[in-house]
Parts: structure tokens; C-alpha cells; sequence
């Protein structure tokens, strides 16, 4: 037979007792794997003491045996084996996810360094050459459960890790979501507007980003990062109304020049105050940059018409193209203290009415594609004398 002297004389005394590095990994499962009997019956001598063992006579009866409901925590593979060897063996447990990260000891009577080589190559985490040596099974057997062990512990501290983090985060997001909504609603306390205003124009917002994220003019910077943050950055566009006095903020009436004039500050206003958040955080904070923009250049139009500095086509960020069709949208179809709300079809035809000269062509586009979500995100958020 090709290996028939297998182990040397045992190396521990009789009735010795031998346990801990942590109970020998909780008792783990060996699986040798040889088609000569009595060398499966010294190898569960040697290593019987310590770990439970099950046993294979064939390549085909240790594949049935590893992928069963309780598969091993190593297997000891021969590899000179009739009908199917040790290299077809770990072959099939390697392509099969249930068994791949078994690891495989490979013993074989070969010693040469190419039959090592092919053995590591084929995925064994080791090459033990024969006759076995009790004490090298054992403390290679060992080596290997531990690692092993060590690896589960780790993937399993990676996995905990990884939730954690992602808790983290959401925690962090819903706190700044928070904390936005907490500023945008403080300048509404000076505002006729209402809390729903800023569901309303986010849900434009990203119903227009949405749309138009395949678009040639707008796929490079619409990826769905920024659409988050444009969406999370759209309640912040009027913050600068709170620096806006009463008597020019609240006026139900048509405005003077003056008044209009301190009117527009509005948006400077908006841009100063984040700008001054920004350069308090320690680090970069995304969505303050495009709200920033957004705050600063919602009211700016496409003919260049606009305020506060004249800007005109693709000057204007992308962010505040999308923001002032929204803004003005939802301004048209609420109640103002110095107009009753519209009828959201006359709406329409005004955004209509409006391409390329207040907004964007490509942008009054998507508007119109996608007018039914508008009227939709108009309705759950309505107000009650608004539509």
C-alpha cells in the first residue's frame, strides 16, 4: 500500500490530560479523510483525546460529510486516494461557498517540494509529509483551529463594527436633518411661510434631480451622493430671512424700491451665516457648500434678470437652478401676504412661461415631464387654503 507506515510511537504519556488553549477551540470537529483503515484508526487515536473526530475512507464520502448540517472545523486530507485524490477533493470544497473556508491539512507520504507547492496552491493552509509524528498532528491540527477561530472572531467584530458604524452615521444624518429643519423653521417664525413649504420644495427638488440625472448637462454632477445632499440642503434656501425686518418681510402690500432693495439681502444674508458655519466645523461638511449656493443663488434667473449678482445660463449652480423653479413653483400656488394662492395649472403655464428667461430650458423641462408628482407632493403637503 502506498502509505502504510503512518504515525510514530505517541509522545504523551497514557491517561495524560491535555485541554485548555480555550478547551481546545469548544471542541472542535476534525474530519480525516484516508482510504486505509488503519490509518484512520491511529489518526482518531492521536487526535480523539482532545477533539471530536469523524472520518472518511473516500474523497466522495468527506465531500457528503463537509457539506452536511454540522460540517467540520478542519479536515485532515490524504491525498493518494483512489477514484478521486486529495487535489479533486479540496477542489470541490473550495468552489463550494457552504465549504470553501474550511481549512484543509494536506498528508501525504510525497515530500517533494513540488507536491508541497501544488497542495498550498490548490488552497491546504498546510503539508504535513509522512510517517506522522503525534505531536506535529497536534500542534498543526491546533494552529489551524485557532486561527481559524481568530478569523471568525474577527469577521464577527468586523460585522458588529460595520453596523456600528452605519448606526452611527444614520444617528449623525438624522441629527443634521434635525438641526436643518431646526434653523429653516426659525427663520419661519419670521416668515409667512409654513413648516410644509420646506416638504414641498424638497420633494420638488428631488423629483427634478431625479429626472434629470441622465442628462447630458447635468449626469457628472448629479450623482445620487449630491441628490441626497441637495435635497437635504433645500430647507436652508430662505434662512437668510431671519436678518430681513419685520415691517419689509411681513408688509402685505407691494414693496418699495428700498424696501425690495433690503428684500434681496436675503440671500447674502443666507450665504454669510452657513459660510460662517462651515468655517466653524472642524471638517468639511458637504451639504453646507450647496447650501450655501442654493441660499445664495436661488433668485437668480437664466436671462440673467435675477439678483444678487446678475448671473446668467450655466453660471448659475446647477443646485440653485433647481431650487428657484421649486421655490417659485410652490410660492405660486400658496397664499401670501400679499396674494392669494394659484391655481396649480396656471402655475404651470407661468414655470412654462418662463423657460429660458427665469428658468433653466432643461430643468422647465423635467418640471413639465414630471408635473403629476409635482401636483402629487403639492396635495400631501397642501395647506388649506392653498390649491
Amino acid at each position: 500500500m502506498h502509505n502504510q507506515t503512518l504515525i510514530l510511537p505517541l509522545l504523551c504519556k497514557p491517561g495524560e490530560t491535555r485541554m485548555t488553549h480555550h478547551e481546545e477551540t469548544t471542541q472542535a470537529t476534525i474530519l480525516i479523510v484516508d482510504d486505509t483503515p488503519e490509518n484512520l484508526a491511529v489518526l482518531s487515536e492521536v487526535l480523539q483525546p482532545t477533539w471530536r473526530v469523524r472520518a472518511a475512507n473516500s474523497g466522495r464520502r468527506a465531500l457528503q460529510i463537509a457539506g452536511g448540517e454540522t460540517p467540520p472545523d478542519l479536515i485532515l486530507l490524504d491525498v493518494m486516494m483512489p477514484e478521486m485524490d486529495g487535489y479533486e477533493v479540496i477542489a470541490q470544497l473550495k468552489s463550494n461557498p457552504l465549504t470553501a473556508d474550511i481549512p484543509v491539512i494536506f498528508a501525504t507520504a510525497m515530500d517533494a517540494t513540488e507536491d508541497e507547492e501544488r497542495g498550498l496552491d490548490h488552497g491546504a493552509v498546510d503539508y504535513i509529509t509522512k510517517p506522522l509524528r503525534p505531536a506535529i498532528v497536534r500542534a498543526r491540527v491546533r494552529t489551524h483551529l485557532e486561527l481559524r477561530r481568530a478569523k471568525a472572531h474577527l469577521k464577527n467584530e468586523n460585522i458588529y463594527l460595520e453596523a456600528e458604524v452605519a448606526r452611527r452615521m444614520r444617528q449623525n444624518q438624522i441629527i443634521q436633518e434635525v438641526s436643518i429643519h431646526a434653523l429653516a423653521r426659525l427663520a419661519e417664525t419670521r416668515d409667512p411661510e409654513t413648516g410644509n413649504h420646506l416638504r414641498r420644495t424638497q420633494g420638488y427638488v428631488r423629483t427634478l434631480a431625479e429626472a434629470l440625472r441622465e442628462h447630458p448637462r447635468f449626469a457628472e454632477y448629479l450623482q445620487q451622493h449630491t441628490v441626497d445632499l441637495l435635497v437635504r440642503s433645500a430647507p436652508l434656501h430662505d434662512i437668510g430671512k431671519v436678518g430681513i425686518p419685520d415691517h419689509v418681510l411681513l408688509k402685505p402690500g407691494k414693496l418699495t424700491s428700498d424696501e425690495w432693495a433690503i428684500m434681496q439681502t436675503h440671500s447674502r444674508l443666507g450665504h454669510d451665516a452657513i459660510e460662517l458655519a462651515e468655517q466653524d466645523a472642524e471638517e468639511t461638511v458637504e451639504f453646507l457648500a450647496i447650501a450655501k449656493e442654493i441660499a445664495h443663488y436661488h433668485h437668480e434667473k437664466w436671462d440673467g434678470s435675477g439678483y444678487p449678482n446678475g448671473l446668467a445660463g450655466d453660471a448659475i449652480p446647477i443646485a440653485a437652478r433647481l431650487m428657484a423653479l421649486a421655490d417659485v413653483f410652490d410660492a405660486l400656488i400658496c397664499r401670501r401676504v400679499y396674494k392669494p394662492p394659484m391655481p396649480i395649472e396656471q402655475a404651470r403655464s407661468i414655470i412654462v412661461e418662463g423657460r429660458g428667461l427665469h428658468f433653466d430650458p432643461d430643468i422647465v423641462d423635467a418640471f413639465v415631464l414630471n408635473f403629476a408628482t409635482f401636483a402629487e407632493i403639492a396635495r400631501r403637503y397642501s395647506e388649506d387654503d392653498m390649491l
